[in-house]
């Protein structure tokens, strides 16, 4: 049995490294009947797009070492053994304090070795090994409640745009590879994750202000409603995203994609797959190709942080394995809050 498995092994040079791939022809996706080999190969073939989104950022792995409808788990540490010599790792520190050395990659062979370890989905931090503390990417993450859809968050997506045209930031969207939108915009990496939290709560606000029938930032889905909730908590310490180019783990191997805000009103989210999106990639480019080039300061919504707290409107919850933090809310669902009451 050993000895099969070996013959099915093959050798890939990757940037400059040879990495093994075992098992090829075990399937990943069973829907589709897509293999470890393809997935190999789709990441290969997406290079320069997956290694804009993970360069030098402490990436969690998602990983499926059975495929698709097997055991699945997220793997924060890479292991102190048989990983090759060249593979870089960056320390981070969890909300609890705890440290762990995740994979950091710097070039496209450090994805092939997560694949060949049965990775699927791509968790990078928004930060770099540089600024483990400091993020230089903020995250707005629409995501649509039940009985809104993929247009929701589009349409969503377009005051995100509009707002941040006036501020005069840059936003890249992509879609989440499911019936999310997820728009990145560069920043400098000077404020802590607590600042640039406020930093998103305070535009998310905003954003609830001018269209409150549309988009929600209520922590608690009871009070949601059937709009587009803004996940302000993804810009918490440790909560990650899957990164642009990402597969994601669902029956259609979809994937996290990069569109122009153009597109972004024509496109469905199951057009991007493991089949599609290298040939997207080859043909037109990578739409994020320009997001390293324009940072930006995010005091103006460090002050509307402040003019909403002055104003009664402070922070908000935070996700409940995070430890409390100072000026957080109570965690306590507001249903259960009124039935405590005298």
């Amino acid at each position: 049995m050993g000895g099969s498995t070996k013959a099915q092994a093959v050798e890939v040079e990757v940037a400059g490294h040879t990495v093994r791939l075992s098992s090829p022809d075990r399937v990943v996706f069973p829907d589709r009947g897509f293999t470890k080999r393809d997935v190999f190969d789709y990441y290969l073939a997406v290079g320069d797009g997956i290694l804009r989104a993970l360069r030098d950022r402490p990436t969690m792995l998602q990983r499926f070492p059975d495929g698709l409808g097997g055991e699945m788990f997220f793997q924060k540490r890479v292991p102190a053994r048989g990983v090759p010599p060249w593979l870089r790792t960056s320390e981070i520190r969890f909300p609890s304090g705890r440290t762990a050395d995740e994979l950091c990659p710097v070039d496209l062979a450090h994805v092939a070795w997560a694949v060949q370890m049965s990775t699927i989905v791509f968790h990078p931090w928004p930060v770099r090994a540089a600024a483990v503390d400091h993020p230089d990417e903020l995250r707005i993450d629409l995501d649509p409640q039940p009985g809104t859809d993929f247009v929701d968050a589009v349409t969503a997506a377009g005051e995100v745009r509009q707002l941040l045209a006036e501020l005069g930031a840059t936003g890249y969207p992509k879609t989440s590879g499911g019936r999310g939108v997820h728009i990145y915009v560069r920043i400098h990496p000077r404020w802590t994750f607590v600042e640039v939290r406020r930093a998103v709560i305070a535009f998310a606000r905003e954003v609830e202000r001018r269209r409150p029938e549309l988009v929600t930032t209520a922590w608690w889905k009871e009070e949601r409603g059937e709009r587009v909730f803004l996940d302000y908590n993804q810009m918490a310490r440790d909560r990650t995203i899957a990164c642009a180019y990402s597969l994601r783990a669902n029956a259609r191997a979809t994937v996290s994609t990069p569109i122009t805000w153009e597109e972004l009103t024509e496109v469905e989210p199951d057009d991007f797959d493991l089949v599609t999106v290298p040939q997207r990639l080859a043909q037109t480019g990578d739409p994020h190709a320009g997001i390293d080039d324009t940072p930006w300061d995010i005091t103006p919504l460090l002050e509307w942080a402040e003019r909403d707290d002055q104003a009664g409107s402070g922070d908000l919850p935070y996700p409940p394995d995070h430890p409390k933090m100072p000026g957080e809310p109570k965690r306590v669902q507001p249903s259960k809050a009124r039935d405590r009451r005298p």
